[in-house]
């Protein structure tokens, strides 16, 4: 069985999300979905309008995701990919090359963003049309 992980906050879910997750799945068997707990995002200084166990539970209920698991720190990701038995890490192409240092354990792919979507400019858009 061929493992793929992904990684990212995963709030406000919208068709960027599920295309990244599509294409993830796609790209082997069984997909595990890192998502940032409170915490961590709190670190990172991001405020997510749903919390955790809100995020947790909506992306277990999308088809393309076998697992989830909390992200808690950025160091942790090596870990995971070795704990989890992970043969592809899945990043949006926004982070091409940060993460390359996993060659080591495992394939590194980077996917290109839908274009036209993201959280942020949601957000945005919601704050104008208030």
């Amino acid at each position: 069985m061929k493992k793929v992980i992904t990684y990212g906050t995963f709030d406000l879910m919208h068709m960027g999300h599920i295309n990244l997750l599509k294409r993830a799945k796609d790209l082997g068997d069984y997909l595990v979905v890192a998502i940032s707990t409170d915490e961590f995002n709190a670190l990172k200084n991001k405020k997510s309008y749903h919390s955790y166990e809100n995020r947790k539970m909506i992306l277990e209920a999308i088809r393309y995701v076998d697992e989830v698991i909390p992200e808690s720190t950025w160091e942790q990701k090596a870990e995971d990919v070795k704990n989890h038995d992970i043969d592809v890490f899945v990043m949006g192409d926004d982070w091409k090359g940060k993460f390359d240092f996993l060659r080591d354990h495992c394939e590194v792919v980077y996917l290109p963003r839908t274009v036209g979507v993201s959280t942020t400019k949601i957000k945005k858009e919601l704050l104008v049309a208030k």
